[in-house]
């Protein structure tokens, strides 16, 4: 059977960059701004406040993980009043070894094993825009023991590393992601998901995205009306059934252009389109490129010649 969270996340290509450990002890505090990569951490001991912009704030406890798929702003600290201390992001990830906040004597009083990933694809917005901010499971022991795989692998220059970290991504991704699938999960693919009727009409436009879909079609698929699928589908996943769609077929076709083996008007059969023009059109009005440009572009990009 199909699975969109599988089809999305594969399509993708998460890979990690950076691991590292974090500590803190006594009365402190730190303020990350905007990092925009997929980041995650588990608490290895002790206990911290986590507290991201829009978001309310978290006690973290061993064992917790945490999943920011875009990594928006954040205080962490501990549970004393603090002004927090600024730091960049991007500069504090080239940091190697541990990092300790606070007093730096005497044992810490939480200690956490961290990181971030990117994706090769450039559609990380599909995935992003369909998932909760903040992604937070208490006590799962399957998901600490990817994390210390995860970070055992990153600092090791073992032959396949590469391979192996990418599937560690995957499969953390994954775990973490289905764990809070649920009803009053916010918009997003995991909440279409969770409902089976909108679940099946999901599972069929990946299973086949070249067929002629219409409204109607989806909405019988899942035995709903065509107004309360719209409604219930919109609703649920946070974008109008055909947009989705259309979302998944540009990721498909992009993701074939990059590579360049297949020609144009095969990948427009591909993702439901008569002829090659009227793919160019969409893909045009939907990228902002023609996809020849966009082939060329990304070819090169890759080393590669078209």
């Amino acid at each position: 059977m199909t699975d969109p969270l599988s089809d999305i996340i594969a399509l993708l290509r998460p890979r990690t960059v950076f691991t590292k450990g974090i500590s803190g002890a006594g009365r402190w505090g730190v303020r990350y701004g905007n990092f925009d990569h997929p980041s995650f951490c588990v608490v290895i001991e002790g206990a911290c406040r986590l507290a991201v912009d829009g978001q309310a704030a978290l006690k973290l406890e061993a064992g917790d993980f945490v999943l920011l798929p875009t990594t928006p702003g954040f205080v962490l600290s501990g549970f004393e009043p603090v002004i927090p201390v600024l730091l960049d992001p991007h500069a504090s990830a080239q940091a190697s070894g541990e990092v300790r906040h606070g007093r730096q004597d005497g044992p810490p009083g939480v200690r956490i094993l961290g990181g971030y990933f990117v994706f090769d694809s450039e559609d990380s917005g599909l995935l992003v825009s369909l998932l909760p901010q903040q992604v937070h499971v208490r006590g799962v022991e399957r998901l600490s023991v990817l994390v210390k795989l995860l970070i055992e692998e990153a600092a090791e220059r073992r032959s396949g590393r590469d391979l192996v970290l990418a599937r560690l991504v995957e499969i953390l991704l994954v775990e973490s992601l289905r764990l809070t699938q649920a009803p009053d999960a916010p918009p997003g693919l995991l909440r279409g998901l969770d409902d089976a009727r909108l679940a099946q009409a999901i599972r069929q436009i990946h299973a086949d995205p070249g067929r002629p879909w219409t409204m109607a079609e989806l909405a019988r698929e899942a035995a709903l009306s065509r107004s309360a699928f719209f409604d219930r589908f919109t609703r649920s996943v946070g974008v109008p059934p055909m947009e989705y769609l259309l979302a998944w077929r540009m990721a498909l076709a992009k993701d074939m252009l990059r590579h360049g083996e297949i020609d144009i008007p095969e990948i427009a059969e591909r993702v439901g389109y008569a002829s090659a023009s009227t793919f160019s059109t969409a893909f045009s009005r939907h990228v902002g490129q023609p996809p020849g440009r966009f082939s060329k572009r990304a070819v090169e990009k890759n080393g590669g010649t078209a």
